[in-house]
This record gives structure tokens, sequence and C-alpha cells, in this order.
């Protein structure tokens, strides 16, 4: 009988990799997430290209040599769009490989990923958008369907040890009563070890940020800035502080403050419990009030603990709970 007890003794200790500390490390799942239209796709398509020849990443980080890829996208075609935009960003379209799902399409649990993975030695693995690689068999909004479609996925990144980046966007919901619905369920960001949010500059739209909004493996990097623009086309800026003017606004002109402290509600606290004047100071940070977080925190039924004289947050489970 297989024995099914093991000792963290036996365990041997190894240290995370990146892609780009400490935003995208390897082995684990990142998710990228923002408005349709924000720069997302481009953005990764800026960094695979980067890999692929070897070149500094955004903030002056050296890739060690380059790297195959595999950029999954549902949304274009790859003779017209996805092909020109690799090369306008300088990619080495030799180390760019994408899985043929014309015929029979693609999901997060399709053998086909790991055997291209496999064939391909790809360090960096792009699914844009992660709505179009969802099972059709599986609901977005299911814990436990989604918690194993990114167990699967999540045990091809550590076995490989690659990146995987999946983009998500947050469209608008189609009931009127909610401005925004995010990437569906809460195990999605769990797994997730890094959340990254591209959003516009309220007074230039051209100037996009990338900013964390979870980092569970080291500590959360400064907003890094890019220009998009028809004349300029694609230029890093590079790290950066966000303005006040975006600091005073949500990362979308159209959700509201509390909408999107809902958001990130949900990321924070996808792992667990967390102390709340820290998730009070991240939100600050975000330029949402105290008061706004607090609102959020009620109408997602998220529960206060006190341990110590200290009080932590979590989700809800399907007990009822006393709060502060």
């Amino acid at each position: 009988m297989e024995k099914s007890i093991k000792y963290y003794s036996t365990v041997k200790e190894r240290a995370v990799k990146w892609f780009w500390y400490p935003y995208i490390p390897y082995s684990k799942i990142t998710l990228v997430q923002g408005d349709p239209g924000d720069g997302k796709s481009t953005l990764m398509i800026r960094l695979a290209a980067a890999l692929t020849t070897g070149e500094e990443l955004p903030d002056g980080q050296k890739i060690e040599k380059p790297e195959n890829v595999i950029y999954q996208c549902s949304e274009d075609s790859v003779n017209d769009t996805i092909k020109p935009r690799l090369l306008e960003a300088g990619a080495d379209c030799s180390k760019v490989a994408f899985i043929e799902d014309e015929e029979m399409g693609l999901s997060l649990v399709d053998e086909r990923i790991e055997r291209a993975v496999r064939e391909t030695n790809a360090k960096l693995i792009i699914f844009d958008p992660i709505q179009s690689f969802i099972p059709l068999d599986c609901d977005m909004q299911s814990a436990s369907k989604m918690r194993a479609v990114m167990r699967k996925i999540s045990k091809i990144a550590e076995t490989y040890e690659c990146a995987i980046v999946m983009i998500g966007h947050l469209n608008k919901s189609s009931s009127g009563k909610k401005l925004y619905r995010g990437l569906g369920s809460i195990d999605i960001a769990a797994i997730a070890r890094s959340v990254l949010m591209i959003t516009r500059d309220e007074k230039n739209p051209e100037i996009r940020y990338m900013y964390p909004v979870k980092s569970s493996l080291a500590p959360e990097g400064r907003a890094i800035s890019f220009l998009m623009d028809s004349e300029n086309g694609f230029h890093w800026i590079g790290k950066c502080v966000l303005p006040q003017n975006e600091k005073e606004r949500c990362p979308s002109q159209t959700i509201s403050k509390k909408e999107k402290a809902k958001e990130v509600l949900k990321v924070i606290l996808s792992d667990g419990m967390v102390k709340s004047s820290d998730i009070l100071a991240r939100m600050e940070t975000l330029g949402i009030s105290a008061r706004t977080v607090r609102t959020a925190q009620k109408e997602l039924g998220v529960i206060s603990r006190r341990k110590k004289n200290v009080w932590f947050w979590e989700l809800p489970s399907l007990e009822g709970e006393n709060g502060e």
C-alpha cells in the first residue's frame, strides 16, 4: 500500500525562480487583469518577445538566456494580427509556438498543453484570455470545478518549471445590477501566486500602469508604466509611483470604487485570513477609503476574527460568524 504521509524533513528546499521578479514567477500561475483594450495582451507580447531574445526587462533586470514561449490567443488571427504584433515587438518567432485549435478547441485541461510544453521546453505560456480556455462543462463560478482545472494547469507549471500567465478581462455584467464581474470563482485567484492589474492614466489614457494586487512569493513590486499611442507605438517608461489622480479613482473609469474594493478584497483574501489593518493600508494605496472598504466587506460578507487583540478578515464560509 502506497504511503500517504510524508514529513517535511524529507522535502528538499528550493528557492523560487523568477521570469520577472517580483511580478511573474516560474513554476506558478500569474493572472493579468484589466478592462478590454487597456494593454494586457500588448504587455505580455512585449515580455514574451524579450524572453525569446534575451533582452532586458523593463526595469533593467537581465534574462539569463533566450527561451521558448507558447502564446495561445483565441481572439485574434495568427496571420494578420498575432505574428505582426510579435514581429513589431522584436520577438524571435522561431521561439514562439502555439497549439493549433481550429478543428478542436483548446481548454486548460487539454492533454495537448502538457505535450506542447514538453516538446518545446517553453518557459512561458500565455492564455489570452482565460475565459476562452475554460472547459465547456465547467462553470467559472463553480469553486469545486475551477479548483480541479486550476490544479491541473498549476501542476504543469510546477513540473516543467515554466511561468503560466492567464489574461483576464473584467467584463461588463449583462444583468445591469453589477457594473463588472471579475474572473469567476475565487479559486482562480487563490491558486495564482501573483495577480497584476493593468489600468490607464485618467488624464493621459495613452499611459498605462501595471501594478500588483496580490504577491504571495515576494514583496509587492512597484508599479510599471508604459506608453501606447498611434504615432509612437509602444514604449516602456519603467518603475513609477501611481500618480495622485490615479490613486483617487478606480482602475476602470466605469467601475465604482466599491465594486473595485470587492474585487481586490477577493484577491487579497484568496489565500486565507489577512490582518484588516494590512488590507486597509493596501486599499489606501489604490485610492480606496476605509469607509468604502468596510462597505464592500459588509456586502461580500467578509468575516472578522480577533486573535490576540488583532483583527483579521477572511472570506465567508457556509457558517455564520460574528464580526468586529
